[in-house]
């Protein structure tokens, strides 16, 4: 992107008012090495005037203080315990970053309803890119870069070992709403109060005294590699982007039926998309006929643990989803099967399976393996098309990056439909496009 965001003020933001000074510790789910990383938000908001953008800047800085209060975790530090058994959070206020921006390459036209052209072209829209969630960097930055025609640009990065995709967008909720008050006092309270409470997934252990065995988890079951499977699926990538309105879906689920196995009465929305996405992925990247082919997405266990987690639990509370299929079979049996696959993932996964995958990463740090697989995250239900700093709701939810990793995205004004993001190799986007929209 060269110079076409130019920083204006970066600063360390702490919270309002005192928090307390703790060590936490956070769950085995939470310290799971794949989600050594940084969840990054853009929201696109429409133009306002300029008079406006100083008055914003400043409602933002002062809400993200005051949202540090109830969310001070989100003002600590990530750390690696010294026994090594799982990571915490140090907490002394030392605050997250606010980062002032300003382009005048991008308006909300070369960036609203489009893919990048580059997996990176957007970058700098939230910087710095975090590497290493575990060097003493803040685990929250939050960057508001005012476009050419006074529209903005927000993008913001949460340590994902802090927070689930449904924690962050309760924290980001509130920070909006005290954005988008003119009261500077506490008399706006988080929609759920805020609940640390990592202790609540130390599950009870099972009476088996071995160590739960990865090959009944398919999720962390290494599979043959058979093509040089990561070479294929990363290289040289293009970013994708569509979108499938309730018509569309519809049309999908009917298909999904017809094409399912006896017994199957109903899809839902998520389950024929993901099958469908995943399908049409593997037919555009054209694997060997016997490849294992497995598709990861999260499933929310706050409701299906025994007792479930409270409301306002902002901790990492999902277990993987794993359906799994050679090329062929997924090919030639149709959508119907797909579907049928990602149903019976999300049914497996109850109070007993959590258990048994919080018990792997805890005794082995077990870790899920990336050959065959296609990671769908489901971003389209989080509620961050709600997520209104005063400036009006976003015309557009994406990530900072698209990448290989499929994304399902809400559309502003269109609660039933989804727009799908992910990054495609080059040589088979023209393919990819073509078995993704022609159901």
């Amino acid at each position: 992107m060269g110079s076409s965001v130019r920083f204006r003020e970066a600063l360390a933001v702490t919270p309002s008012a005192s928090t307390p000074a703790a060590v936490l510790q956070l769950s085995a789910l939470d310290s799971q090495l794949f989600l050594r990383f940084t969840i990054e938000y853009l929201l696109l908001f429409p133009p306002c005037p300029a008079s406006d953008h100083a008055s914003t800047t400043a409602a933002l800085k002062s809400a993200l203080a005051r949202a540090l209060v109830p969310y001070y975790p989100l003002a600590g530090r990530v750390r690696a315990r010294h026994d090594g058994s799982c990571l915490e959070v140090v907490c002394r206020a030392q605050g997250a970053v606010f980062i002032e921006a300003f382009s005048d390459r991008f308006s909300l036209g070369d960036l609203h309803d489009k893919a990048p052209k580059t997996v990176n072209q957007w970058r700098k829209f939230l910087y710095p890119p975090v590497a290493d969630v575990l060097a003493g960097l803040p685990p929250l930055v939050v960057q508001l870069t005012w476009l050419r025609d006074g529209s903005a640009a927000v993008g913001i990065g949460i340590n994902h070992c802090i927070c689930d995709g449904i924690g962050s967008a309760d924290f980001l909720n509130h920070f909006a709403e005290l954005a988008k008050s003119s009261v500077l006092n506490d008399s706006i309270k988080p929609a759920h109060k805020p609940v640390w409470d990592r202790h609540l997934l130390n599950l009870p252990s099972t009476k088996n005294t071995q160590v739960t065995n990865p090959a009944t988890l398919p999720e962390f079951n290494q599979v043959p590699d058979l093509c040089g499977f990561m070479t294929r699926v990363s290289s040289d990538l293009r970013p994708t982007s569509i979108t499938f309105n309730k018509r569309h879906l519809d049309q999908l689920k009917s298909i999904a039926l017809d094409t399912s196995r006896l017994g199957e009465s109903s899809f839902t929305s998520f389950e024929v998309l993901a099958a469908h996405v995943w399908r049409s992925w593997a037919r555009a990247l054209n694997f060997p006929a016997n490849q294992t082919l497995k598709l990861l997405f999260s499933i929310n266990v706050r409701n299906r643990l025994k007792p479930g987690l409270p409301d306002g639990y902002y901790g990492n509370a999902f277990v993987l989803g794993c359906a799994q299929s050679s090329a062929r079979e997924l090919e030639e049996k149709g959508v119907g099967y797909g579907s049928g696959l990602v149903k019976r993932a999300k049914e497996r996964v109850d109070s007993d399976h959590v258990r048994r995958v919080i018990e792997l990463v805890s005794e082995s740090r077990a870790c899920p393996d990336s050959v065959g697989v296609l990671i769908v995250s489901q971003w389209s239900r989080l509620g961050l098309e709600r997520v209104d700093f005063g400036m009006g709701r976003p015309v557009s939810v994406g990530p900072i990056c698209c990448d290989r990793y499929c994304l399902f995205l809400p559309v502003k004004d269109q609660s039933d439909a989804v727009k799908v993001m992910v990054a495609v190799p080059t040589s088979a986007v023209d393919e990819y496009i073509y078995y993704l929209t022609s159901h």
